[in-house]
């Protein structure tokens, strides 16, 4: 099968990889644009075209998807089939041009977790399981008819770090299924219920801050789902103190917001305990392990 593989973060270049590895064709890559980051506004590219440009696909990087120039572009290039890893919304124009359709790999058991950070959300809300879907686009997002499903376990100590990378690896592999059965003609479309539908929208600065008020659970649960980025915050005294890894402590009473430092750890109270803060980054530092914070720094 000839495809256009549309994707911009790492999650995404496993998928590629193994799709460029099988017999099917990659035709085109489609990305983001690239960017000019830090002090000295170095242009940096996405890791799907880094992967791309390393095995010489051709790249495309609109900055409008439905610009004719773009449409006319994947036209050109003869697909078969799209197949979109963590990119943005496709409009119509563009995911009704193949003519075997436009599939999407999303990182959750489709209905549930529907939006753009399913995994961050899942590991936030406490969830001892997920998985991964592949599915037919159509107008609305992430709606479209299931082709294939498969359970991830998530384990005590996972966060998004290593629940992202576990997803990966399992995702490019149900990926290739997913385009073999295609190509064969052996799909067995599933309709999602929409009833069991629940929202995993775009993480907002407001989902990192940290409020004393909240459990030591959903703090604890929140620091998982999003670490390593963008990262869980507290403010103190106007600065910033991301939070990377937490364990909830017993034994020690302390009242929301307050601290304790010493010899056995750091400790911040909230509504209903304490949490242990094993692993944290001050405001214009490195990351590093509480033992190292204590010795140079003070909550």
């Amino acid at each position: 099968m000839r495809i256009v593989f549309f994707g911009t973060p790492d999650f995404a270049v496993k998928s590629l990889e193994r799709l460029l590895e099988s017999n099917h064709e990659i035709t085109a890559v489609v990305t983001a644009p690239d960017k000019e980051r830090g002090r000295g506004k170095k242009i940096s590219f996405t890791a799907v075209k880094e992967f791309a440009v390393k095995n010489n696909i051709p790249v495309l990087q609109p900055a409008l998807l439905k610009s004719e120039n773009f449409i006319e572009s994947l036209k050109s290039c003869d697909a078969d089939l799209f197949v979109v890893v963590a990119f943005r919304i496709l409009p119509e124009a563009v995911f009704t041009i193949p003519p075997q359709g436009s599939i999407n790999l999303h990182g959750s058991l489709l209905p549930r977790y529907r939006g753009a950070a399913p995994i961050q959300w899942a590991l936030i809300n406490g969830e001892k399981e997920t998985g991964l879907t592949t599915f037919f686009l159509k107008k609305k997002v992430d709606t479209g008819n299931i082709i294939l499903q498969e359970k991830i376990t998530i384990d005590p100590d996972d966060d998004l770090g290593s629940l992202w990378e576990k997803m990966s690896d399992k995702g490019a592999r149900l990926l290739k299924k997913t385009v073999d059965l295609i190509e064969a003609g052996n799909v067995k479309e599933i309709p999602q219920e929409d009833i069991e539908a629940t929202p995993a929208p775009k993480i907002s600065k407001e989902d990192c801050n940290l409020d004393y008020t909240m459990s030591v659970i959903n703090v604890h649960n929140r620091v998982r789902g999003l670490s390593p980025h963008p990262g869980a915050f507290i403010e103190r005294e106007g600065k910033k103190f991301k939070i990377y890894k937490t364990s909830i402590a017993g034994g020690i009473k302390l009242k929301p917001g307050e601290v304790y430092q010493g010899k056995d750890g750091l400790f911040l109270g909230f509504s209903d305990g304490v949490i242990e803060i094993t692993e944290l980054q001050p405001e214009g530092r490195k990351r590093m392990a509480a033992g190292d914070f204590m010795r140079g720094y003070k909550l």
